[in-house]
C-alpha cells in the first residue's frame, strides 16, 4: 500500500506542473483590468542628443564659449584668453543671447595661488536675466558671510552646502533656471525659481528668489521682458571660466481631449474631481 509520503509527493509534482499554467492564466486578466487614462493627447518629447559626457553640451544647447573666442559675449575687449578658458577683465561680460526658463552649464576656476580673504578672494558672479545673481567665490576654506559664498543666491540664501574644491581646481555650476513673470500691470505673478548643483551636489533646491540681488538695498522685483542675458560679473580677481552652454526648457505638451476616466474592458467610468 503507497504510504502517505508517496501521496504527497505526486501531489506535489502534480502541483509544480500546474502553478506556471495556472499563473499564465491569471496574468494576462490582470492585464485586461481597469486603466487610468488622463485624457491628454501628448505631443511627443524632442530628441536631444546627450554630449560625450555630463559636462559636454547636448544637440539643442546653445554653446556661450567653447575655449575658442569671445564672440558671443558683449563688452568682452578687456577679457583675456588661455588655453581653453577665458579670465576676468575690467567689466562684467553679457551674453548677445538671451533667455528665459533655462539650463546652464559653467565651469570656474579660484586664482591660484589665493590672494586675498572673505569676499576679495576669487570673487565673481553668474547673473541669470542679467539681474539676479548666483555668487562665485573661493568659499575654500575661506569664511564670508554665508549668503555671499560660492553658490548662494547673492544676499538672499547660502548654499545648502559648501561643495567648492581648492583654488586651481575647477568648478563646476549646472542651473536651472525659472523665470518670474509679471501680470500686465506691471505687477509679480509668480517669483523666479533656481535649482543648482556645485559640483555635481545638489546646493540650492528650487528656490525662490525674493527679487533681484543688489547689495545696497533690499531685493525687489520690477517687471522685465520675459528673456534676459547671461552676465559675468567682474570683482578685480582674475577668476577662470570655461565650457558655457545653455539650453531653453519647456514643459511638455499636451491637449486635454477628455476628462480622466476608468477603462474595464469595453466600460469607461469618468473619474470624479476631489471636491
Amino acid at each position: 500500500m503507497p504510504s502517505q509520503t508517496h501521496h504527497f509527493s505526486k501531489f506535489a509534482r502534480y502541483v509544480s506542473h500546474i502553478a506556471p499554467v495556472a499563473i499564465l492564466s491569471v496574468v494576462p486578466s490582470l492585464a485586461l483590468g481597469e486603466e487610468y487614462l488622463n485624457g491628454i493627447k501628448w505631443t511627443a518629447p524632442a530628441i536631444v542628443t546627450p554630449g560625450e559626457t555630463n559636462a559636454d553640451a547636448p544637440s539643442d544647447a546653445i554653446v556661450l564659449f567653447d575655449g575658442t573666442d569671445l564672440s558671443h559675449w558683449k563688452n568682452a575687449d578687456s577679457w583675456k584668453l588661455d588655453g581653453d578658458s577665458m579670465i576676468c577683465g575690467k567689466a562684467a561680460i553679457t551674453s548677445r543671447e538671451e533667455f528665459g526658463d533655462c539650463q546652464l552649464h559653467i565651469e570656474w576656476s579660484a586664482p591660484t595661488p589665493p590672494s586675498g580673504s572673505s569676499q576679495g578672494r576669487g570673487n565673481s558672479g553668474v547673473f541669470m536675466m542679467g539681474r539676479y545673481e548666483m555668487q562665485v567665490l573661493d568659499s575654500f576654506e575661506n569664511d564670508t558671510y554665508f549668503d555671499g559664498q560660492a553658490g548662494a543666491i547673492y544676499k538672499q540664501t547660502p548654499p545648502m552646502v559648501n561643495a567648492m574644491r581648492p583654488p586651481g581646481q575647477w568648478n563646476t555650476y549646472d542651473v536651472f533656471w525659472t523665470c518670474p513673470k509679471f501680470k500686465e500691470d506691471g505687477s509679480l505673478e509668480s517669483p523666479a525659481y533656481i535649482t543648482a548643483m556645485h559640483n555635481g551636489i545638489l546646493i540650492l533646491n528650487h528656490f525662490a528668489l525674493l527679487g533681484d540681488t543688489p547689495f545696497n538695498r533690499p531685493p525687489q522685483y520690477k517687471s522685465h521682458p520675459s528673456k534676459g542675458p547671461i552676465s559675468l560679473q567682474d570683482h578685480g580677481n582674475p577668476v577662470r571660466f570655461r565650457n558655457i552652454w545653455v539650453r531653453e526648457i519647456k514643459p511638455a505638451e499636451g491637449v486635454q481631449e477628455r476628462e480622466p476616466f476608468i477603462r474595464d474592458g469595453k466600460n469607461e467610468t469618468p473619474v470624479k474631481k476631489a471636491d
